[in-house]
């Protein structure tokens, strides 16, 4: 065999076996470089099984468990089924929405619109018609202001005055939450979201008079400060000037009037006035009325079915 041709192949092995060795060793490195993936770690989440209503009570087939990462397991949600359990909703879940701390009541709050009712508040039902709920476009979570027409105690003329203003609608008789279509309520009862202070308001200006809700915008909540409005002051004529302010001066929200603190009527109370007597009277008090004479004696007597009477005088000898 040639030699030059052994020699050319010898070195071309050679340098086959440099240029394999050099890309093993780039392999390699590469391969220890490479940054390695970290393992995703996953927690239990409970979620809704099916669409859930405000005031009810949670059971084992409403919720499921599913799977999230660590970083996105929502703030204040549950990982055990136990948990959540017989736990009132105190507003709407969907479906797959993760359960969380701020949408129940705690367990055994009650039922119903009870676990909905904030502490330190409470809920009055009043009767209402079409014309006292707005036509039925009453609906929970709307506000409204209340107005009460009647006569006070000390005056002859009726009076339409505001007693609350700024109240939330919680029901409108059975609903707890606004129709997803927007479309109104026929309801017999509104239930009202009102402290305890204006209960009794409430509650007093009901049987006092006629109350009329008055539906005013969400955003609003300014308080204000109407006078009222007697019947006079429709045909032109000025306000009586006899006649004190109702509601023991402006409407309030709640808050203790002036003149109002008790808080137990409708209307301002006039004060009796004291009788003053004149000095030197007191002595000359007219003298008490004469007594009556006694009436004079009488005899009855039956004969049968007939009835007579004998008056016997009384002769002084």
């Amino acid at each position: 065999m040639d030699r030059r041709f052994l020699l050319v192949l010898g070195v071309s092995l050679v340098f086959a076996l440099v240029v394999s060795g050099i890309f093993y060793q780039m392999t390699m490195r590469a391969s220890t470089t490479a940054p390695t993936v970290a393992r995703v770690e996953e927690k239990d989440v409970v979620v809704a099984a099916k669409p859930l209503t405000v005031g009810a009570t949670i059971k084992p087939g409403d919720v499921k468990i599913a799977k999230v990462t660590a970083s996105q397991f929502p703030r204040g949600a549950f990982s055990t089924v136990e948990e959540v359990m017989d736990r009132p909703l105190t507003s709407n879940i969907l479906l797959d929405e993760p359960i969380q701390e701020g949408r129940l009541a705690a367990r055994g709050s009650g039922l119903g619109i009870a676990p909905i009712i904030p502490v330190g508040m409470r809920a009055v039902s009043v009767r209402v018609t079409e014309v006292v709920g707005v036509a039925g476009f009453v609906l929970p979570g709307m506000r409204v202001d209340i107005l009460l027409t009647g006569k006070p105690p000390d005056s002859f003329d009726v009076v339409t005055t505001t007693v609350l203003q700024n109240i939330t609608v919680l029901s409108a008789g059975q609903t707890y939450q606004p129709d997803a279509k927007g479309q109104a309520i026929n309801a017999s009862t509104v239930t009202l979201l009102v402290s305890p202070d204006q209960a009794e308001t409430l509650t007093l200006a009901s049987q006092e008079g006629r109350i009329q809700l008055v539906l005013r915008n969400g955003s609003d909540h300014n308080i204000e400060k109407p006078p009222g409005r007697e019947v006079r002051q429709l045909f032109g004529a000025r306000r009586s000037s006899g006649s004190t302010p109702p509601v023991g001066g402006p409407p309030h929200d709640g808050t203790p009037q002036d003149g109002d603190a008790e808080g137990q009527s409708p209307f301002r109370v006039p004060r009796p006035r004291p009788t003053v007597i004149p000095a030197g009277l007191e002595a000359t008090a007219p003298p008490p009325p004469a007594a009556a004479p006694p009436p004079p004696d009488e005899i009855v007597s039956f004969r049968g079915t007939v009835r007579t009477v004998e008056v016997v005088t009384n002769r002084k000898n």
